[in-house]
């Protein structure tokens, strides 16, 4: 995927691009962060009681629309560099990020039913292909990723 330069600064951390043939858009960083450090705090910009292609699941009922909005740009990936961890509101990276490098996150981390399955095509070594949310996947695979606290419950109950 052809990707365009930055085109807009989002955040002292973090920019937005464009691609030029297909519209989508993606959040890159702008610095370096470390294992562990918090990218960005978060909230609710609206609650809706469905998901969407954009939003982030916090119960059955509660999918938010983020703020800051440009935190939807973070795209998917089976091998992520960042985590939303919902009970926190905070956007945190779970591997070192170079400056330069997308931000990505695995969308079954925080959403049990997604509203839009589709293809995955991340080209990580562990990509599983098909993508529609934490219910379609062994229990055995999440574990091995960072899962939101009511992606856990939903595994323990």
């Amino acid at each position: 995927m052809q990707i365009a330069e930055d085109n807009l600064t989002a955040s002292p951390f973090a920019k937005i691009r464009e691609c030029p043939t297909t519209g989508d858009k993606s959040l890159w960083a702008a610095i370096a962060f470390e294992q562990g450090q918090v990218i960005s705090n978060f909230s609710a910009r609206e609650v809706l009681d469905r998901p969407n292609y954009l939003t982030v699941q916090i119960s059955d009922r509660q999918h938010i629309m983020l703020a800051p909005e440009y935190l939807q740009y973070i795209n998917h990936s089976c091998d992520p560099n960042v985590f939303f961890d919902t009970k926190n509101m905070q956007v945190i990276a779970i591997r070192k990020i170079k400056r330069g490098e997308e931000f990505t996150f695995f969308y079954p981390s925080t959403e049990w039913s997604m509203d839009r399955g589709f293809d995955c095509l991340c080209q990580s070594e562990n990509c599983l292909g098909s993508i529609q949310g934490a219910t379609h996947i062994f229990p055995h695979i999440l574990t091995k990723y960072n899962l939101s606290q009511y992606i856990q419950q939903k595994l323990e109950s």
